[in-house]
């Protein structure tokens, strides 16, 4: 009879396979290059969730800030923010825009890296912000037009978090959008009307949270799907004791690949790195020993938002 052995967490393998999407993007995700600032920010986040970021040589951290800081474009009015990529150069500045997404990430992950934020152009992006909200009180990804929904709203309120200014947001619009998309079954669509989603959820409700407005609903999250979303969410509820950690784990732990690292969607899927850091994140808050905790509403760790918070204090005194 043969004794089943217990699922571990390979994060030497994980480790690897982050550091092999800070160089070279595989053929597969091509099509998805325009993203690639979400790329470094799921690569650079996973390995600080590790606990490995010093596996990056202080000159390959100081090369991807540089880089980062290459995307932002400033002093463009409503464009203003951070592309997702080189592919547009500075050449053709017509054409350069902020996109909402790709501002969050660009943030958060220089905040990951250690940088001081000091040549972070924050009355543009705040500019930029204001002009991607719609009346109805969503956001756009981008001023020249895109889809509206929660993920944008996030977004925005991620980027104002981070900045510490909030006057580029409309927040009655904001809210009264988010409550117009709660569902009859207690989730949160994308819009109103639209049906619940725990990834929509979360936005939503992390939106509140970072708005400190969390009070205006109260929502009874469906816990039938095993993610980030949803542990993040009842954890910004304060009842995180809701979610069963024992049949998270297992899951999560059944999706990554032990050989070359990562984690996929579903057992025998793919593994990708936005689920991989996902799934490290969603065992960072059941308490998976050896990962940094999670600062779950600007979904980055404790470590990285304890950087924020004395950014924070020295702007306010400057």
């Amino acid at each position: 009879m043969s004794v089943e052995m217990p699922i571990e967490l390979v994060k030497k393998q994980h480790a690897k396979y982050f550091q092999r999407f800070l160089h070279m993007v595989p053929g597969q995700l091509a099509s998805f290059d325009f993203t690639r600032l979400m790329f470094a920010f799921f690569a650079i986040s996973g390995l600080d969730m590790l606990d490995a970021l010093d596996d990056l040589s202080p000159d390959r951290k100081i090369e991807a800030i540089e880089w980062i800081y290459r995307l932002q474009i400033e002093d463009a009015g409503p464009r203003s923010g951070f592309q997702s990529s080189t592919t547009l150069p500075k050449e053709v500045a017509e054409y350069q825009c902020g996109h909402l997404a790709m501002t969050y990430t660009g943030l958060a992950t220089l905040l990951v890296l250690g940088d001081d934020l000091r040549r972070v152009n924050r009355k543009s992006i705040i500019e930029g912000i204001q002009a991607c909200q719609n009346p109805d009180g969503s956001f756009t990804a981008v001023v020249a037009g895109y889809e509206s929904d929660m993920r944008f709203l996030y977004c925005a309120c991620c980027v104002s978090a981070i900045l510490d200014d909030w006057s580029g947001i409309n927040k009655p619009a904001a809210i009264n959008y988010i409550v117009q998309s709660i569902s009859y079954d207690g989730g949160i669509g994308q819009g109103p009307g639209l049906e619940s989603h725990g990834g929509s959820t979360f936005c939503a409700v992390a939106s509140l949270f970072l708005m400190n407005e969390l009070d205006n609903i109260l929502c009874n999250e469906r816990l039938n799907r095993l993610s980030f979303w949803i542990g993040a969410t009842l954890r910004l509820l304060g009842v995180g004791e809701l979610s069963d950690s024992e049949k998270n784990r297992t899951f999560l732990l059944d999706t990554q690949d032990t050989s070359t690292g990562g984690f996929s969607k579903f057992k025998f899927a793919e593994p990708d790195p936005m689920h991989t850091y996902l799934g490290l994140c969603g065992l960072s808050l059941i308490g998976e020993p050896g990962l940094q905790e999670m600062y779950a509403a600007l979904n980055i760790s404790q470590r990285a938002y304890a950087q924020l918070r004395d950014i924070h204090k020295r702007w306010r005194n400057e």
